[in-house]
């Protein structure tokens, strides 16, 4: 493959002058740009959410989400992965996020690692990653081989595989089950992808991982109810969830939390429903933990 015809590595004639004009002007064009890439997304949200329901599908099995890539595209999967289990309080396993290059790539770039398939798909398995789990493979380029080293090995085994690339018609959409190719055009430094493709691909894992946790019901209203109060500011945090969920003030909210083992969906149906911690859990065991199937 040619990179130099790759959407993400054309020059932007928008910044063809940048290094000449006023810092202002300069903001204002890198501005104009990112402008580009919530509507570059949404034209995306079909597939977004084929892959949301997909991955729901799988974890409701007792699946788990897989993220992998190289450089920023690896950086930005590591990130989503590590932010579910303080949010919504999931398991480190449920959502895992792998780079090229491991663990010391996430500071500093280790060149060549992203060039083997072998490697991808060889790590991919060491993390004992099975049929039942979903891969999505990121890469703006769309043809980084530990990617698609990875996506292929998945694809082998059976497992669903989801893509993120911002490159038409991608070698990386071609490997994938479920396809996003998310078009923000080029970039106003030529080539550097950690702006606009970096952008869009943050903004895709954010829809991914939190619709697949509303979808699963740590998501009430759009109240956070699977916090858990490690420390004074979440203790707070989850009062004024049961205050707002349960239209009451702090005390009672507080005394609901603390009456419910400090489970606030547990305190949320137990106010809702005017009943007692063990009718609660009953009923939120009923429903799958899920707040609102628990209070019909």
């Amino acid at each position: 493959m040619k990179l130099e015809t790759l959407l993400t590595e054309q020059s932007n004639p928008a910044s063809a002058k940048i290094d000449q004009v006023s810092t202002l002007e300069m903001l204002q064009i890198i501005n104009d740009e990112d402008k580009k890439v919530a509507v570059a997304v949404e034209a995306e949200l079909p597939r977004i959410a084929l892959a949301v329901d997909a991955i729901v599908e799988r974890m409701e099995k007792g699946g788990r989400l897989f993220y992998t890539g190289a450089g920023t595209s690896g950086r930005l999967g590591v990130l989503d992965a590590s932010e579910c289990p303080p949010t919504y309080n999931v398991s480190p396993e449920l959502v895992q996020g792998f780079i090229a290059g491991g663990d010391k790539a996430l500071r500093k770039a280790v060149e060549g690692a992203e060039d083997s398939s072998e490697l991808g798909a060889s790590e991919l398995m060491a993390l004992g990653f099975d049929s039942g789990d979903v891969l999505c493979g990121i890469a703006a380029s769309g043809r980084t081989p530990y990617v698609l080293g990875a996506m292929g090995k998945a694809r082998s085994i059976g497992a669903l595989t989801v893509s993120i690339s911002c490159s038409p018609q991608s070698l990386l959409s071609r490997a994938a089950d479920i396809a996003i190719e998310v078009l923000p055009g080029p970039e106003v430094v030529t080539g550097s992808t950690r702006m606009k493709a970096g952008t869009a691909t943050k903004l895709v894992l954010n829809m991914l991982s939190t619709g697949a946790m509303i979808r699963l019901g740590y998501v009430y209203g759009n109240l956070m109810v699977n916090v858990q109060p490690t420390n004074e500011k979440l203790v707070d945090r989850a009062t004024r969830i049961v205050m707002e969920a349960v239209g009451v003030d702090r005390d009672r909210a507080s005394a609901l939390f603390e009456n419910a083992g400090r489970v606030v969906r547990t305190a949320i149906v137990m106010g809702r429903l005017k009943v007692g911690r063990a009718e609660a859990e009953a009923c939120l065991k009923q429903a799958q933990n899920r707040i609102s199937a628990a209070l019909r």
